[in-house]
């Protein structure tokens, strides 16, 4: 039972068909955003924080973000992208215990679940941002719509977002989840009996800064 510890972050979600989990919808690939207007640089600054669960148990972390770039025109993100370092992936509730810690964090790098020798990054580009998004709960500005590559899959996500623009920068936050088993992130296998022990539902927040260049 102790390989179950969790293990399932997973930036993503995903099916061949719309899904739905919490504030997040899931479709097929699309088309990428054309870049237009100014270019804004992604700062090392930027965090991406996960929490995945099982009965009675929860786990937090973070992955750091590699490089990437949003486009600005009109004070409006048109475009962007980022790659995402799969093998910074750290957890942070077990620090005191850092045994169980890296058991936890080789765990989730292994081919059980992100294989991060094989898929050292991951990677979301934008295929549209859109204003004036009802989510007051979030405090949400925009809706961004983008497809997400995790290990060999690339599916489309859109989720509510606040986007500040001025002069010099750029801020994207966001808090919603996912459901990493549409992505095929599964404990040996979608249909066993420990897979079914681990939460399907995935917290993320982004944390994104980007500066003009």
């Amino acid at each position: 039972m102790k390989k179950l510890l969790f293990y399932a972050f997973s930036i993503g979600t995903l099916a061949a068909c719309t899904s739905e989990t919490t504030n997040t919808k899931t479709s097929d690939k699309e088309m990428v955003a054309t870049s237009t207007g100014d270019l804004y640089v992604i700062d090392s600054s930027s965090a991406i924080t996960w929490t995945g669960s099982k009965p009675g148990e929860n786990h937090t972390g973070t992955l750091s973000v590699k490089e990437g770039s949003f486009s600005v025109q009109e004070n409006m993100v048109t475009a962007g992208s980022f790659t995402i370092d799969m093998t910074s992936l750290n957890n942070i509730d077990l620090a005191a215990k850092p045994d169980n810690k890296a058991k936890l964090e080789g765990h989730l790098k292994s081919p059980d679940f992100f294989d991060a020798a094989k898929y050292p990054t991951a990677k979301f580009e934008i295929t549209a941002v859109e204003a004036s998004v009802n989510d007051s709960t979030k405090n949400a500005t925009h809706l961004i719509k983008g497809n997400l590559t995790i290990k060999d899959s690339t599916k489309n996500i859109s989720f509510p977002a606040r986007i500040t623009v001025d002069a010099k920068t750029v801020s994207a936050t966001a808090d919603f989840s996912i459901d990493r088993s549409l992505w095929g992130i599964n404990y040996k296998g979608p249909n066993n009996p420990q897979n079914w022990l681990i939460g399907k539902e995935v917290k993320i927040k982004l944390a994104i800064a980007a500066t003009k260049k």
